[in-house]
């Protein structure tokens, strides 16, 4: 999950560094909202995503491993 995470990110970062007319595109000729508003809103929303991914997984996982743990004590 994490390297989704990153190779998202860095991928923007690049195409902001080395493309940046192509963000810069409005969506349509009548449109003031141009293609990077929704690809950065996308980036945020995926991260929202990974994140309840990783909630869901680590409590399955994690809770039975701290169980074990703990009735070893």
């Amino acid at each position: 999950l994490s390297s989704i995470t990153l190779l998202t990110y860095f991928s923007f970062i690049l195409v902001v560094a080395f493309f940046p007319k192509f963000l810069g595109l409005k969506i349509s000729d009548d449109s003031i909202i141009t293609i990077g508003i929704p690809i950065g809103v996308s980036i945020i929303l995926l991260a929202f995503v990974l994140t309840g991914i990783y909630v869901i997984l680590a409590n399955k996982e994690f809770d039975q491993i701290e169980k074990k743990i703990l009735k070893k004590k």
